[in-house]
């Protein structure tokens, strides 16, 4: 009898930041894995991901790390700067500061969709009650939720529709059906002493395969308070309990903060007013130090000594921070330099070394690692000028409660009298709640060094006797006295995508089996359904059709693990303005090419990477063609066509020759013959281009590389009337599902534009190429720069409708461009409209970007600026230098020449009537057109 074995489950005690970043990965890892789980979240809170620290709903409450560093995936960094995008804050950088509330919303909705995603493999229930004891369980339990479902407490909300929820913020919910048996067990946990129960709050009990502890920082104590001071109604211990500071917002009377951190700062701005002062005391009565209002720059960390004491790292760190003044002119680049190096260092000192570094640099250390917003800072400042903030440094001796009021004596002999004494010492040494007392008690667990938090073994709980024995982890606050830096988002997601390895098994190894292949044969890590989705996206990028992202967006949704599905979504987002969220596809991509991909997808997910991030990316993706000549979609990346950019720092020909090189791998197939006409109307072989546009249209009528050939010839051998008639019949015919068809219809007006009939360019502009027909990156390739072009030539008279154009355009592609090709287009589109601010900020971008934009862009930029300001002559030396090197941009040479028409009209506005005759002269030997032999008889002289 073959065994059916339980899906595994796994409680997560606590849903704040730790629980839901844990929770996330979990889902995503499962979901990728194809391992089916049962995923408890135990918390009492109303809504998972705000814990204490992003319940707060004050405005003036901001994180103290900037938006690009909060992501809640460390190989995406950018996914909570986009998510503020795609919620109400569309102008947001990396380098704001968000509230702590906006935060909270972002991790509950990045949960809700995860659990979304994860529909069918991971079923998610949220129980609203908290776990007071944790025990050994019976062997053959696991699995089993108990008496866990509560009646009552557990619904339905699996549903897609109800994303911004998904039974997170509610009582509870089964995210996703039971499923079938689940696969592999959770992984690291054979030889263990088996599941565990947690008892909970409520009477229920959960019999769970592992569990992980997030249940953030310690409470405080007030172990520091005076008995007098404890006893009194008007001393609050814990300020962030609902409700806790009602009475004292009711109040106009002065408060003294106990403590000057981060809490105190928060808390200092929500309870200021004009009539109050507010007291703020602590040992050392520093206040936390501002982040820098922009980048002060980036440094290396330094060369750690051999010998890692404590003095010795003394010294190293003070001379890396003097260095870091010296040459940025600020402390911040070094310390920032040690973020990932902090754990490393903790644990390389001895006990006694690390308690001495506690007792004389600790203070310091936090008050510059952990940094106010900007905003706050000067919140803290203005407030303190006015006397309206008081900061202290002492402690409390003595405390009389007399007439509704504290009488407060501090160390330092002031006296100060207030109406309310709040602690603001953060978290507590000790992990005191009934859960781990219970731990502790039982030997399940122990303190970690120096009494902080918990020890653990890569997050894995140790017992008394210093082994890993039950399927117990945590993560973030509780790792203190191990990491020491452990509370902050970047590191806490870390660790939870670690802890998700560890639990989750690695994927199962399958018998060899017969793979599902591609349209050219080629093997696919993957199912055969998801393949043939993949199979059909594929089919149309090769085509030229409409529609290759959703496909695409099917394959990886029938199969979240297929790498190379997400690449091909970030490859189409990224070249070809889909609607795909590039970094998100990019990151998935090398999660699953990790997990489950051969050697040839994953090189194509490390192509895709490296022409994302601009890396190197072109010479990868030839590399791989070397190897995988038979790549199709690798290939159609490469060739600078319609459909993609193409190779761009390397010399003219070498395209070509890479066509020729892999022509064995294709034997004649339409896709191949098709590219190869391109490149050789490219090469001015137009009769040839011709007849090899025609053959791969006989075996293919929608091929639109055949077709996008076929135009070029017709359009460089000056057949513009066959032209225009051929390309308008098939734009009406095959070429209806064409996913560039705009630029069909643009290739059909350069025609008309060539046979100097600006009706004809008036009737197709309004038909077929106006904003709103057309949009993104093919509206300002397409539209924009044909407006420009009839311009130029006299074949638009009055208002140039650019605004509509650039109207249609993210300013994301307008002024940060990701390739070469897409800058050139919005130079000209910003050139069209006059915008000499935004020609500007494209050219600083250019500046900074790749090789290609740095050479070619940023100088065209401010040749274009000079045109708008009328230095037509200047303009005109700057474009002329720019036409040997303008190929590197990619494209075709048809597109291409709205550069040299910008030089011929900078050329006649300045009066060079020899220079400009000449360059028509040039044209009308490439190609006859009436345009330029009208605009040659109007030249004077």
């Amino acid at each position: 009898m073959t065994e059916v074995r339980k899906r595994p489950t796994v409680a997560i005690v606590g849903a704040g930041a730790a629980g839901t970043l844990t929770a996330v990965q979990l889902c995503e890892t499962a979901t990728r894995r194809r391992t089916p789980l049962d995923l408890v979240l135990v918390d009492p809170a109303p809504e998972a991901g705000r814990g204490t620290a992003y319940a707060t709903p004050d405005p003036r409450h901001r994180l103290n790390v900037p938006a690009g560093g909060m992501s809640c995936y460390p190989d995406d960094p950018g996914h909570f700067t986009r998510w503020l995008c795609r919620h109400g804050e569309p102008t947001v950088s990396g380098a704001d500061f968000a509230t702590r509330h906006r935060y909270g919303a972002y991790l509950a909705d990045t949960l809700a969709q995860a659990v979304v995603r994860s529909h069918g493999t991971v079923a998610v229930r949220r129980l609203r009650t908290r776990a007071e004891r944790c025990t050994g369980a019976a062997e053959g339990q696991a699995g089993q939720a108990g008496q866990a479902g509560q009646a009552g407490q557990a619904g339905q909300a699996g549903q897609a529709g109800q994303a911004g929820q998904a039974g997170l913020a509610g009582r509870g919910g089964l995210a996703g059906p039971g499923g079938s048996a689940g696969l592999a067990g959770l992984a690291g946990l054979a030889g263990s002493a088996g599941p565990v129960e947690l008892h909970l709050a409520d009477g229920g009990l959960l019999t769970v395969d592992s569990a992980v502890l997030a249940t953030g920082p310690a409470a405080p104590t007030a172990a520091w308070a005076p008995p007098a001071l404890r006893a009194s109604p008007r001393f609050i211990n814990s300020p962030w309990n609902p409700g806790a500071l009602d009475a004292v917002g009711e109040d106009t009377a002065d408060v003294l903060l106990v403590g000057t951190g981060l809490t105190a700062v928060d808390l200092a701005l929500t309870l200021a007013r004009s009539e109050r002062t507010v007291h703020a005391v602590s040992r050392n009565g520093l206040l936390p130090q501002p982040h820098a209002l922009g980048p002060a720059g980036a440094m290396e960390a330094p060369n750690w000594p051999r010998d890692l004491t404590l003095n010795a790292l003394r010294r190293t760190v003070y001379r890396h921070v003097s260095r870091s003044v010296r040459t940025h002119g600020d402390w911040r680049p070094a310390l920032d330099s040690l973020r990932p190096h902090t754990a490393r260092l903790w644990r390389s000192l001895t006990p006694e070394e690390r308690g001495e570094f506690l007792a004389g640099e600790g203070a310091v250390w936090n008050t510059h690692r952990h940094r106010m917003a900007p905003t706050t800072a000067e919140s803290v400042t203005r407030a303190r000028t006015a006397r309206r903030l008081q900061v202290h440094a002492g402690t409390i001796a003595d405390v009389v409660e007399c007439g509704g009021q504290l009488a407060v004596t501090l160390s330092n002999g002031r006296t100060v009298r207030v109406g309310w004494v709040i602690d603001c010492t953060g978290p507590g040494q000790r992990l005191e709640d009934p859960l781990w007392r219970g731990l502790f008690e039982t030997g399940m667990a122990v303190p970690g060094p120096l009494g902080m938090g918990v020890a653990t073994r890569d997050g894995r709980l140790l017992d008394a006797q210093g082994r890993c024995v039950r399927p117990l982890f945590t993560l973030g606050a509780p790792r203190r006295g191990e990491l020491w830096e452990t509370t902050a988002i970047p590191e806490i997601r870390v660790q939870a995508a670690t802890l998700a390895q560890q639990l989750l098994a690695p994927p199962a190894r399958r018998a060899a089996r017969r793979r599902p292949v591609d349209g050219l044969g080629l093997p696919l890590s993957t199912h055969a359904e998801a393949a043939t989705a993949y199979r059909n996206g594929l089919d149309r990028v090769l085509k030229v059709r409409a529609g290759a992202e959703d496909v695409f967006a099917r394959a990886v949704a029938l199969d979240p693990g297929f790498a190379l599905g997400h690449a091909a979504l970030a490859l189409l987002g990224h070249e070809c303005g889909a609607a795909v969220d590039v970094p998100r596809a990019l990151a998935d991509a090398q999660r699953c090419a990790r997990e489950r991909a051969d050697e040839r997808e994953r090189s194509f997910v490390d192509v895709i990477t490296r022409r994302v991030q601009s890396t190197d990316g072109d010479r990868a993706l030839l590399r791989h063609l070397d190897t995988h000549p038979a790549d199709a979609l690798a290939l159609a990346a490469a060739v600078p066509t319609i459909a993609f950019s193409g190779v761009t720092d390397l010399d003219d020909d070498y395209a070509l020759r890479l066509v020729e090189r892999t022509s064995p791998a294709y034997d004649g197939h339409w896709f191949h013959t098709s590219l190869l006409a391109f490149l050789r109307q490219e090469q001015g072989r137009l009769h040839e281009a011709g007849e090899l546009a025609h053959r791969a249209l006989g075996v293919e009528p929608a091929s639109g590389h055949a077709v996008h050939a076929l135009a070029h010839v017709h359009y460089e051998s000056g057949a513009h009337e066959a032209g225009r008639d051929w390309l308008d019949r098939w734009v009406s015919g095959q070429g209806r599902g064409a996913v560039h068809r705009a630029h069909f219809s643009w290739h059909i007006a350069l025609h008309e534009l060539a046979l100097d009939d600006p009706a004809a360019v008036r009737r197709r502009w309004f038909a077929q190429l106006a904003p709103g027909r057309v949009t993104g990156v093919r509206a300002l390739v397409d539209s924009g720069s044909l407006l420009w072009r009839a311009r130029l030539s006299g074949n638009w008279q009055g208002e140039l409708p650019t605004s509509d154009v650039l109207d249609s355009v993210a300013c994301e592609v307008l002024e940060r461009p990701a390739t070469a090709f897409t800058a050139l287009h919005a130079a000209v589109a910003l050139t069209a409209a006059g915008d000499l601010a935004a020609l500007r900020r494209l050219r600083d971008h250019a500046a900074g970007a790749d090789p290609v934009q740095r050479e070619v862009v940023a100088p065209l930029c401010d040749a274009f600026a000079a045109l708008v300001e009328h230095r037509f002559h200047e303009a005109a030396v700057g474009l002329d230098a720019l036409l040997p090197v303008l190929r590197k941009v990619g494209g075709s040479a048809a597109q291409r020449e709205v550069v040299e028409e910008t030089l011929l009209y900078a050329l006649v506005s300045a009066g060079r009537c020899d220079a400009a005759r000449r360059l028509l002269d040039a044209r009308l030997d490439r190609k006859a057109a009436p345009r330029d032999r009208r605009m040659l008889a109007g030249l004077p002289g």
